[in-house]
């Protein structure tokens, strides 16, 4: 049993945008495929859960890029698990690049759910034989709840199609993260140094499923120079028309 997991990875060119630089769609995508081979290898996979009736499920979701690399930039990611919080059980991440330099940071927290019911059990009997790693933090504060902010405008729609399907048939973890990328100005983004995106899955998304994504920009903080705070929504089908949270997110993009 690895209490680290270390995984290898190469930049591809899917893996970068217009600049020649590492998305955060991409990040997130290696931080999820080593969270996935990290636990299998510590038994507690997906065929593992299937078997005994239970399904992770990525509620929250932190990353930090502090450097992004171009396409075949070769890296590694880290992960381990750090025990649980309540209801989640909590994953950290790394990444690092071929100098040993490390570029990002990463901090999720997964629900246990009953395949059946569909709630929530307590991670504690899982997460007990898997080891804790106490006191190594990748990105403290990551994976937290977000509030609801208010003076959200629309900015873009969508709906959900073959290509953002993982193999559950659900919208994938990373690519509601292509969504937001998608919805706000490329050119920011391109010229971004650094970049950070705090995200809370609210809803799964399904086949045919519309979005809606609001957006609202937010005063600099902790050091960023600009940031958003954005929200997907669908309708809801009832009769008052009110439209119910899929994702909730903040970006913030370095100078």
């Amino acid at each position: 049993m690895n209490a680290i997991f270390d995984e290898g990875f190469k930049v591809c060119t899917w893996d970068v945008d217009r600049a020649d630089r590492l998305t955060l769609a991409a990040a997130f995508n290696y931080f999820q495929d080593a969270a996935g081979h990290h636990a299998s290898d510590l038994g507690v996979g997906t065929e593992y859960m299937t078997e005994h009736g239970q399904v992770w499920i990525l509620s929250r979701m932190s990353a930090r890029i502090d450097h992004r690399p171009g396409w075949g930039a070769r890296l590694r990611a880290r992960t381990w698990p750090r025990g649980t919080d309540r209801l989640f059980a909590v994953r950290d991440y790394e990444l690092w690049d071929e100098a040993g330099a490390r570029i990002g940071v990463g901090r999720s927290a997964w629900l246990i759910v009953d395949a059946a019911t569909f709630r929530p059990r307590r991670p504690e009997e899982l997460a007990s034989g898997l080891p804790s790693n106490d006191g190594l933090e990748a990105l403290p504060g990551g994976g937290q709840a977000i509030r609801q902010a208010d003076g959200l405008s629309p900015v873009a729609r969508r709906s959900v199609a073959y290509s953002d399907l993982d193999y559950n048939g659900h919208m994938n973890n990373a690519r509601y993260v292509q969504w937001i990328q998608d919805a706000l100005d490329p050119d920011e983004l391109a010229a971004a140094p650094s970049l950070r995106l705090d995200i809370n899955y609210l809803s799964e998304m399904l086949p045919g499923q519309a979005g809606d994504i609001y957006a609202k920009a937010l005063e600099p903080r902790d050091g960023w120079a600009k940031g958003y705070a954005v929200e997907g929504r669908s309708p809801s089908g009832s009769p008052s028309g009110d439209a119910k949270a899929n994702f909730r997110a903040e970006l913030s993009i370095g100078a």
